[in-house]
């Protein structure tokens, strides 16, 4: 139950069928969290609580698979692309998820990395929602810019 569940329901687990490696799994967990966030861009406190519920579940199902942060658990990519995309629609909405994506992706941002080291579950769901935070935050300067 725990590998499904970690495995953003399955979804972590494509690429390895389809090319070999879990390269791109994480994208995966993200395409499923834009999804699951499409119904909530009018509901901003709806859309924070799913955000906590599924932190709250990737802390819980990736814990026995923490060691090196297997590639196929996506579930907390789920979790910290949800965080990115509360309370926006748009053009911020897009843009916080490329930036969370990128800084999941690419590590370059402040304290992901740092993040990732991280004990056991925690390392493992911690950078995912730090670069969700940061995807968060491009997407409400631009709604303050009027995008």
């Amino acid at each position: 139950m725990r590998r499904f569940v970690a495995s953003s329901f399955g979804l972590g687990l494509i690429p390895r069928r389809l090319w070999g490696s879990d390269n791109g799994a994480g994208t995966f967990g993200a395409a499923l969290a834009a999804v699951i966030a499409l119904p909530l861009i009018d509901k901003p406190l709806l859309g924070a609580i799913v955000a906590v519920l599924a932190i709250a579940v990737s802390l819980w199902s990736a814990a026995p698979f923490s060691d090196g942060d297997p590639g196929w658990v996506a579930i907390d990519e789920v979790a910290g692309t949800l965080v990115a995309l509360v309370g926006l629609a748009g053009i911020p909405w897009a843009v916080a998820l490329v930036i969370a994506r990128g800084a999941d992706i690419t590590k370059a941002l402040p304290g992901i990395k740092r993040a990732e080291r991280l004990p056991g579950a925690l390392g493992v769901t911690a950078d995912d929602v730090l670069a969700g935070l940061y995807g968060l935050a491009a997407g409400w300067v631009l709604v303050g810019l009027g995008a």
